[in-house]
């Protein structure tokens, strides 16, 4: 399978690569900054290009990876539905619920494959819940994920993501969106935003850094903390996912365990991943599977579209930021 990769520059390029690679031959790299693109393409042995479309044309690939800035993500999906080719794109596909709503409707009435990573879906944590209960099952869901400083952004190259006319907004829509997309695959449909507080007080950049949004399906409750405020390096994460369901009780403490709670109040403790990063190979591999096997994916731009929803809420909700941002060199000391 020839591959190809826009927006390559995006940090998230390493958690797919290596399974890209595996599955097919990466023959085409794209992306806006031409030292960026010709970086990456003499890296891997492919051609560069910091044109979508005439990266299209020239390599004609059988899949691609659409990474990049969220400004551009729209863009970009609405070239590869043109041309009819398969692919995957990161959250979250575009600045907007409009913008996503968009590119959803014209990949499903062009019967395009695009594929949204939302990773969770495929997690070791969910498969463990699964085999202890229902999705319908669970009450309520806590999970506070905080992840790296915002300096690691510009560390990268992508300070694009410190600016929310190009970044959509902060923690909330980058973090965040993974929690409600996981609310909707447990409590169905029927999921409203109930609450939702943010603050850029750590950092006073123009995004916010900390994200407390609490969604409701009836009675059922999912608490979704994000924020950008764990020293450390990256994929360091302070978290606790917590799970109430009929009589089980599930916590994660850890990037690799889990502790059930059964009904009579014993515990067992479960080797499993939960977090992110270990599962965006299972992501392509299964994108990758489904293309060949003329399968939808598991999650869609149709689901992407439901989540900005619900972020677009979420957003309305909390309000104006209430820290005067600082200049970025302030913001990251």
């Amino acid at each position: 399978m020839r591959i190809a990769v826009t927006g390559a520059a995006h940090w998230h390029l390493d958690l797919f690569l290596p399974a890209l690679l595996e599955e097919g031959d990466v023959v085409a790299v794209h992306d806006p900054d031409p030292a960026a693109a010709r970086r990456i393409a003499e890296g891997l042995g492919a051609r560069a290009a910091t044109d979508v479309g005439t990266l299209l044309d020239d390599a004609a690939p059988d899949f691609v990876l659409a990474l990049g800035a969220h400004d551009e993500m729209a863009a970009t999906a609405r070239t590869l539905i043109e041309h009819g080719i398969p692919f995957a794109v990161e959250k979250p596909c575009g600045l907007d619920a409009a913008q996503v709503h968009d590119i959803a409707d014209r990949a499903r009435d062009a019967g395009v494959f695009a594929a949204v990573p939302f990773v969770w879906r495929q997690s070791e944590l969910l498969a463990v819940m699964r085999e202890r209960f229902a999705d319908a099952d669970p009450s309520y869901l806590s999970f506070r994920w905080i992840a790296g400083p915002p300096a690691r952004y510009r560390d990268s190259g992508c300070d694009w993501m410190l600016d929310p006319a190009r970044a959509g907004g902060g923690c909330t829509i980058n973090l965040g969106v993974h929690f409600i997309d996981l609310a909707r695959v447990l409590f169905g449909d029927d999921v409203q935003v109930s609450s939702a507080t943010m603050s850029n007080a750590a950092y006073g950049l123009p995004i916010e850094d900390y994200s407390l949004v609490t969604l409701r399906s009836g009675g059922r409750v999912f608490v979704g903390e994000v924020g950008y405020l764990m020293p450390g390096p990256h994929s360091n994460f302070d978290m606790r996912f917590s799970i109430k369901a009929c009589d089980h009780y599930v916590i994660a403490t850890s990037p690799t365990d889990v502790e059930i709670v059964a009904p009579d109040g014993s515990r067992e403790h479960v080797r499993a991943h939960t977090t992110n990063v270990a599962h965006y190979p299972v992501f392509v591999r299964d994108a990758l599977r489904r293309v060949r096997a003329g399968e939808p994916p598991l999650a869609s731009l149709t689901d992407m579209a439901a989540v900005m929803d619900l972020t677009r809420d979420a957003y309305a909700l909390a309000g104006p930021l209430p820290v005067r941002p600082r200049t970025p060199q302030e913001g990251t000391r």
